[in-house]
């Protein structure tokens, strides 16, 4: 296993657990808010038909699970899967407070592992969470095989900003997150490890590489706020090689 996020998993899987119950509010103020407009465009982006069954890994607390729910419809089904029982359980009261219990399942997992036989869904998408699993591509490999041919997968990432002025500021804003969240919500060492995985992940044109080399065609990618973020989409072959 070729790992992209060094921090062991359990350690990963502690800091979720610490950080769920403040996750939103320091995720809008992270972004300062315009990762509501990232997952916006990304819902404009995936080709979700009503009925579909949908997989939404590393669902964290179930934003994109509950806005993937309301697109599929009465007769479709979205699946929230995350490691972090923690975050399920913020998840969990949104999704009641929707009123999508009856569409929405949400599974303790690891999405490098995923429990669902090959082929089974029409769209998967990931949020925030390949920078920090151990092996991203190991994710990929999962999301390529449970998805069905013809299938979309998705991705909302953060990115790096490859214009070197841009990228400076880019670097010094995320030096800011730890000392912001400090006096936010006191978790200063917590964030310190988020602006190190955003810092250390891959860029746009890279993480698109990765789904080729997986076997995705079509693959696109759109890049938000000069390259801090990136959405990318590709589809499962119909005929694989």
């Amino acid at each position: 296993m070729s790992l992209t996020n060094q921090t062991p998993e359990s350690q990963v899987q502690s800091l979720f657990k610490r950080v769920a119950a403040n996750y939103d509010q320091m995720n809008n103020l992270i972004s300062l808010g315009t990762h509501k407009h990232w997952r916006k465009v990304a819902m404009a982006r995936l080709a979700i038909k009503t009925g579909s069954f949908i997989l939404d890994l590393c669902c964290g607390t179930g934003d994109w699970t509950i806005a993937l729910a309301k697109a599929v419809g009465p007769s479709g089904q979205v699946v929230g899967l995350d490691f972090s029982r923690e975050m399920l359980s913020v998840a969990k009261k949104k999704v009641a407070s929707a009123g999508l219990n009856d569409r929405v399942t949400l599974v303790q997992g690891d999405a490098m592992a995923l429990p669902y036989a090959n082929n089974h869904f029409d769209v998967i998408t990931i949020g925030f969470g390949l920078r920090n699993v151990p092996d991203a591509n190991q994710v990929l490999r999962e999301m390529y095989r449970v998805v069905r041919p013809g299938g979309q997968v998705a991705s909302l990432e953060t990115s790096q900003p490859t214009q070197p002025v841009v990228k400076l500021g880019w670097k010094i804003y995320f030096k800011l997150i730890p000392m912001m969240t400090k006096l936010a919500v006191h978790n200063y060492q917590d964030y310190v490890y988020l602006e190190q995985t955003a810092a250390n992940f891959v860029n746009a044109k890279q993480l698109a590489a990765m789904y080729a080399r997986t076997g995705f065609n079509r693959i696109n990618y759109q890049t938000f706020d000069m390259g801090a973020a990136a959405f990318h989409s590709a589809r499962k072959p119909y005929t694989q090689s």
